[in-house]
């Protein structure tokens, strides 16, 4: 909460910077504001700028849209293939299994926490003429709220600063399904008149706590709809007071600095990257086990109450590069990369086989690589290689190219070729119950990708193909029907995936039917990378503007679906998702219907979710055992202000 309050004392103190526009200043941004035309006293839009640390600028965004609507949720982000539990603020079951993104070096893991951790890569910079705030709310499930508020200023033409606050709290309808989530986030970007220095630094403060029931205990009560549950409060769960939470923290710098005193043609840069980031994961579990409800869920245990997990991990990162630039050539970039990992436990375990599992697992990875951008005319590519150099290999390559017949015309390639090393949790676990204790050596695994996207005035269209060997997974093969076993392998075969992705808007008049539909198929020896068929998304709109065009309004219905499959299970022990082939979900249609508003930079939505859900029958699942969310009505807004 101390992020919320610092959030907004820098709103306020944006607020009397804003009125500073009124009185004398020497910044030459506001002054051109000031004496621009009575006709035209706005900045254009843009002059508000958002950028990522590959400089892809777009700018501030307050139209209404189709994918408004889409974006209009927990994540702030189009959420097509990602099935969410019954509960805001909780975890997202992966249906486009094209969404999942692998990096070579290793991941901290528990990676049913990280739909909403935001990564490096993720956190945004900006550069703007006059303040820029950004407020959302929208309702939750119960008893709460979900916000999200931003502010960002120049204080001169070369320096920016930006502070914001996502917080969510909600009790949810089941029992001890709480969510209380906050991301805090903190950027600085400066560059001198000359541009020859330029920084931009953060530092995010994240934490995700949920408290974990653990799904239905009996699902033919759920499934029954026997009026007695449709409070869904009463309905049995098989854990009474669980919970986990993930915490992280980061501080980030990347800076550079161009050799040559002017800007020319033939430019030499030298750019250092800083990323320190530390992790924490727990598991919590206060009482003993309940023997006629709870079992021994997770097997036995060195403890019969009080059961408490927690791993630790910090990260620093450093990278070091330099660039040699030509305007007929393109651009060079050589980097060395060094990466030092310390992942600990503050105890030492010894299993059932008298195996010690050690208390760490630190390391560290330096690897040697090259970048090459070329942009001209239509086409611009990219080429990134990375090997590393320790005991510890592993390696990158990736091609890209894109060919812009105009803005609306494009098609685009991509090969990738990933040597990753095993994410942290799968080498190293340790935890009160028995069973949940592992050291592993596992072979890297190798991924090889090939992507196609194609962007017209007719529709995109997009296609992947991607081979999996050496692949890791958790997998419940070691459960019985009273507890829930869950361990780290390894397959040796091989995986072969391929998706196709659709997408196209149809427009009459007033109405719009917006279209996307996504085919996969995977094919292996053993089940275990198991998805839909089949994932559909239609949305039939109504646009018009009322009351003079003062009020722009947007209603229709959305429909989802996807086909039914052995959908992956949730543990909330050790926060992941794990392959079973026993139990199937979907095949359940999922209509929502919207009624959306804007009025100048303000855009209202409310929302009836899965309004068909009272009569479309208690088979909606979001995993086994979890239950996907009833109808419920949301209300929100986001509203920027301009000064």
């Amino acid at each position: 909460m101390k992020y919320f309050f610092y959030c907004l004392l820098i709103l306020s103190f944006s607020a009397f910077g804003q009125n500073d526009l009124k009185g004398e200043s020497n910044d030459t941004i506001r002054k051109s504001l000031r004496e621009a035309p009575k006709e035209n006293p706005k900045a254009p839009h843009n002059w508000y700028k958002i950028y990522g640390l590959k400089k892809d600028t777009v700018y501030v965004d307050t139209s209404l849209t189709i994918k408004s609507d889409y974006k209009f949720n927990y994540l702030r982000k189009d959420n097509f293939g990602l099935l969410p539990f019954a509960n805001d603020g909780h975890t997202y079951n992966t249906l486009d299994y094209g969404l999942v993104n692998k990096s070579a070096l290793p991941g901290f893991g528990f990676k049913a926490k990280n739909f909403n951790y935001l990564e490096a890569n993720d956190i945004m910079y900006y550069s703007v003429p006059t303040p820029l705030t950004e407020l959302y709310f929208k309702t939750v499930l119960e008893q709460g709220q979900s916000v999200d508020a931003f502010v960002t200023l120049n204080t001169s033409k070369n320096l920016n600063f930006s502070i914001a606050y996502k917080g969510l709290r909600s009790l949810g309808k089941y029992q001890n399904s709480l969510a209380s989530n906050g991301n805090f986030r903190f950027t600085s970007s400066y560059h001198t008149t000359s541009k020859r220095y330029g920084l931009n630094a953060h530092f995010t403060g994240q934490d995700f706590s949920n408290q974990e029931n653990g799904g239905l205990l009996n699902k033919e009560d759920f499934e029954s709809e026997d009026s007695q549950f449709n409070d869904r409060s009463r309905l049995e769960v098989i854990l009474k007071d669980a919970k986990n939470k993930l915490v992280g923290k980061r501080y980030f710098i990347n800076h550079y600095f161009r050799l040559n005193k002017n800007d020319v043609s033939n430019n030499v840069y030298l750019e250092h990257q800083m990323n320190y980031e530390t992790k924490k994961y727990s598991f919590e579990k206060t009482t003993g086990f309940d023997e006629d409800t709870e079992v021994k869920y997770f097997g036995d245990a060195f403890v019969s109450e009080k059961y408490s997990d927690l791993t630790k991990s910090n990260s620093f990162y450093n990278k070091i590069s330099a660039a040699f630039s030509n305007s007929t050539i393109g651009k060079f970039n050589i980097f060395a990369e060094d990466v030092r990992y310390n992942y600990f436990y503050n105890r030492i375990v010894i299993n059932n086989n008298q195996v010690a599992i050690p208390s760490s697992n630190n390391f560290s990875v330096q690897a040697l690589g090259g970048t090459y951008f070329y942009l001209k005319n239509k086409i611009r590519g990219e080429a990134t290689f990375a090997k590393g150099l320790s005991k510890n290999e592993f390696s990158t390559l990736d091609i890209f190219a894109e060919y812009s017949l105009n803005e609306k015309n494009k098609f685009s390639a991509q090969y990738s070729n990933i040597n990753k090393l095993p994410d942290l949790n799968y080498t190293l676990y340790q935890s009160d119950f028995v069973f949940y204790n592992w050291y592993n050596n596992f072979k890297n695994e190798k991924i090889n990708s090939l992507k196609f996207k194609l962007q017209s005035q007719w529709g995109s269209a997009e296609a992947q193909f991607s081979v999996y060997n050496d692949y890791l997974y958790f997998s419940n093969d070691d459960a019985t029907n009273a507890t829930l076993i869950t361990t780290p392998k390894q397959y040796s075969g091989t995986i072969n995936y391929m998706s196709v992705k659709a997408e196209k808007e149809f427009k009459f008049r007033k109405w719009s039917l917006d279209n996307t539909v996504l085919f996969q198929q995977v094919t292996q020896d053993e089940a275990i990378l198991n998805m839909p068929k089949l994932i559909t998304r239609n949305t039939l709109c109504f646009s018009d503007h009322l009351f003079k065009k003062a009020l722009f309004l947007q209603t229709g219905i959305t429909f989802q679906y996807f086909t039914e499959y052995n959908a992956n299970g949730y543990n909330p022990l050790i926060s992941e998702f794990y392959s079973q082939n026993s139990e199937k979900i979907g095949g359940f249609p999922m209509f929502d219907f919207f009624v959306n508003g804007r009025v100048r930079q303000t855009r209202i939505f409310l929302k009836a979710e899965h309004f068909n859900s009272s009569f479309t029958g208690n088979k909606f699942y979001s995993a086994p055992n979890h239950p996907y969310k009833d109808f419920v009505i949301r209300f929100g807004l986001v509203w920027n202000f301009f000064q």
